[in-house]
């Protein structure tokens, strides 16, 4: 197949039916992509080619005019020396450039309709690449998008079984169990030393107000009686 008939089948093709068609959309896209960038390589390159044909073609014209221009300027001096044979012949060389001027002229401008027609063919394929590269771009996160969402659904499944639901409930178990030996190991202790004698303390207190409080009530102290 032709770069030409390549590029006319990639250009006139429709992506988002032909991926709502395919079986695996994403396998498409891909091959898809790599067909353009192939494609868009060989017309960059066939361009490159007329692009330097045509500063060959420049080069040659430029010389062939100068040509003529020396041919006519000849065929004036030997009309001001009187020698109308050698300007005869010298006008008969400058056809023959001036001929040649007029075929590489018309060369020329083939070949720059040519360079534009590829640059306009390059610009629409690459509009196609970057449009195809797009849909790749949101197949693949649609793709990402669904795994997620199937491995959430499974993780939502397996945390609903039997033997999940089962796991926790030894969990819960082990940990009653843990706790209850915790309350197990503390019964029946006696307050610490620092309770001890913070008890001791709170005694004297409890004596002093109440001495004080018998003395204000001239209740005599069971501890002074005789």
């Amino acid at each position: 197949m032709g770069i030409f008939t390549r590029f006319r089948d990639i250009i006139s093709s429709n992506i988002n039916a032909m991926l709502d068609q395919a079986e695996d959309p994403e396998k498409l896209i891909k091959l898809m992509i790599r067909e353009m960038e192939d494609t868009l390589v060989e017309l960059k390159a066939a361009c490159a080619g007329v692009i330097a044909d045509r500063k060959k073609t420049g080069r040659r014209l430029s010389e062939v005019q100068e040509r003529e221009r020396h041919w006519d300027s000849r065929a004036q001096l030997a009309v001001r020396k009187g020698r109308d044979d050698l300007a005869r012949e010298a006008l008969v060389e400058k056809r023959r450039f001036t001929r040649m001027a007029e075929g590489l002229l018309v060369e020329s401008g083939e070949q720059d309709e040519l360079i534009n027609q590829y640059h306009d063919d390059i610009q629409q394929l690459e509009n196609k690449l970057h449009t195809a590269r797009e849909k790749q771009r949101m197949l693949v996160h649609r793709h990402a998008r669904a795994q997620n969402a199937r491995r959430a659904r499974e993780d939502i499944r397996r945390a609903g079984n039997h033997e999940t639901i089962a796991k926790f409930e030894e969990l819960e178990r082990r940990i009653d169990r843990m706790e209850a030996e915790a309350d197990l190991v503390s019964y029946g202790a006696g307050p610490d030393l620092d309770q001890a004698f913070e008890n001791l303390v709170t005694d004297d207190d409890i004596e002093n107000e109440l001495t004080a409080l018998k003395s204000r009530s001239d209740v005599p102290d069971k501890a002074q009686a005789p």
